[in-house]
């Protein structure tokens, strides 16, 4: 008997276009092969490596045409071989770094997490890979403490959000910047406003906190992760997890990180007590899928318990319907929006 396929829907980035040039396609997505299941989107979303692929500058992006999309919580709807067919109906979470962005999608069985039956997909969706960072950053890397005071930068982003109300919610001072625009958000979160814009942006740091800054949530890399670097008190800590201030710079896609690492690199082996680290989602992974995947999954759960009792509160930009993938890219790229765009199937 010939294996079932399923009608699929799909956006695709065919080169390196603006968002106008994503292109809908219609498709066959074959059976789920051994290890495998078919998921039901029912939200995904857009995070800032699909505005670094589009412009083919994400670190290890595969070659175009692909289908983006970094996560998504969805329906199993079919199982391959060697998969508990009791999968089937029960909803998921999943990271995919690619491949999201479509009505249906092949996943591994061991990739999927279980959300609460509670939780909205479209709230889930904002926390599966922003969450899961904010999380592993803040007790993983920076290692925070009640009482400290952070810098989260870009707090009214997708990660930034959930960064300062996870820091609050552990006790933490919180200094976020932002667009003026989005001060009142940022305050309301938990957190002082400052305008990321301001020339005297890192004076006004040092004078909320003159003796130095517990940890720096750096998303930005650049020349100016030095100034981020000199916030730091003694025993502080820099945690850089993003290059927005060279996305759109000409040459190569691994550059930037490269001279990232050696700067970091350099700080670590001062003898200061500061630490300096790049978060990365996937480390871990190739050494030790297993243990990677089960971290994945238990700092899933802990943001997602947060989300249900009301602690958490997930910043939905906005939503859009898949087939108008390009619109949700653009407002995402616009930088006048707090949270995170959202792709439902439809709206």
């Amino acid at each position: 008997m010939a294996a079932i396929t399923t009608p699929v829907t799909e956006i695709v980035l065919p080169a390196q276009v603006e968002p106008d040039g994503l292109r809908v396609r219609t498709n066959d997505l074959p059976a789920p092969a051994d290890g495998q299941v078919v998921m039901r989107m029912e939200a995904t979303g857009v995070s800032f490596a699909e505005q670094q692929m589009r412009r083919g500058k994400y670190y290890d992006q595969p070659p175009f045409p692909f289908v983006p999309g970094y996560d998504l919580v969805g329906t199993v709807t079919a199982t391959g071989p060697r998969v508990d067919a009791a999968l089937v109906g029960r909803r998921f979470a999943a990271i995919t770094k690619t491949g999201a962005w479509a009505s249906h999608v092949l996943v591994d069985a061991t990739d999927l997490m279980p959300i609460p039956v509670e939780a909205d997909p479209a709230a889930a969706e904002t926390v599966i890979v922003n969450g899961v960072t904010a999380w592993q950053m803040l007790h993983r890397v920076a290692g925070v403490r009640r009482g400290q005071t952070v810098v989260v930068l870009g707090a009214n982003g997708g990660v930034g959000s959930t960064l300062v109300q996870l820091a609050r919610h552990a006790g933490l001072a919180v200094i976020g910047t932002g667009s003026p625009r989005h001060h009142d958000l940022i305050r309301e979160l938990g957190a002082t406003p400052l305008d990321y814009h301001a020339p005297d942006l890192y004076d006004r740091l040092r004078a909320l906190a003159p003796d130095g800054v517990d940890a720096v949530f750096d998303h930005v890399g650049g020349a100016a992760i030095v100034k981020s670097w000199r916030l730091l008190r003694r025993g502080g800590t820099l945690v850089s997890y993003g290059s927005a201030a060279t996305k759109n710079e000409a040459g190569s896609s691994q550059l930037p990180v490269l001279k990232l690492f050696a700067r970091l690199f350099v700080w670590n082996a001062l003898p200061n007590g500061k630490g300096a680290h790049f978060y990365n989602l996937w480390a871990g992974k190739r050494r030790d899928r297993k243990v990677w995947q089960q971290r994945m999954g238990d700092d899933l759960n802990e943001v997602l318990r947060l989300v249900v009792d009301g602690t958490l509160v997930p910043q939905i930009a906005a939503t859009f319907a898949l087939g108008d993938a390009a619109a949700a890219l653009e407002l995402a790229e616009s930088r006048t929006v707090a949270g995170k765009v959202v792709i439902l199937p439809q709206v």
